[in-house]
């Protein structure tokens, strides 16, 4: 199997920006959001095995999952959300594995944003952290997502702390100024995963 570099990072730190620079590299990039949309597709065991958890009121009127409603029915559940875990995270990491065997190339990238919270270092062989300030991921998620002050630092708060995280990582991109330094630490990454697969 090809080396695999999990990417992981708070939330409105930059890993999609981050990945889609790997993946212009023609690297090949697995996103664990994906995989969780998939698990529970229409017809899927996945989806069928949620609604016996959750009531068909999950459901939307098409028939997919309504993600939202699930959300809000979980989110200050504990109990709701591991059942809802112990459901999906095993199919994720079962596609991902899959994927990940499949890859072509020197090597891959596997974006996990709970990398840390969820502990699944065991699918990497180096855990790649995208990180900002606090104040810059709170100002980007206020921008993105139309919320105020109060609202993105409760989303902050139920996060991995930013020290959590770059204990666990190998490598940091320092993401709080412009997508061109972004790109240009992405270009030196790539270029030391490179040499480190070869």
């Amino acid at each position: 199997m090809v080396l695999v570099v999990g990417l992981t990072g708070g939330i409105a730190s930059g890993k999609t920006a981050a990945a889609e620079a790997f993946a212009r590299r023609g690297v090949p990039v697995v996103d664990t959001d994906e995989l969780a949309r998939e698990v529970v597709a229409p017809g899927t065991a996945g989806l069928a095995e949620v609604v016996d958890a959750f009531g068909k009121d999950v459901l939307a009127a098409d028939g997919t999952l309504d993600r939202a409603r699930l959300r809000q029915r979980v989110f200050a559940d504990a109990a709701a959300l591991a059942r809802l875990e112990a459901i999906t995270h095993p199919r994720i990491e079962a596609l991902a594995r899959e994927r990940l065997a499949a890859a072509t190339g020197p090597y891959a990238i596997l974006v996990v944003p709970l990398l840390v919270e969820k502990g699944w270092q065991h699918l990497v062989d180096r855990v790649l952290v995208v990180d900002a300030a606090v104040a810059t991921q709170r100002q980007r998620l206020m921008a993105r997502d139309g919320i105020d002050r109060d609202a993105a630092d409760a989303v902050l708060a139920r996060q991995a702390t930013r020290a959590d995280r770059l204990a666990a990582a190998d490598d940091v991109i320092e993401n709080d100024g412009d997508r061109a330094a972004l790109e240009a630490a992405v270009a030196a990454l790539d270029q030391r995963y490179r040499r480190l697969s070869g």
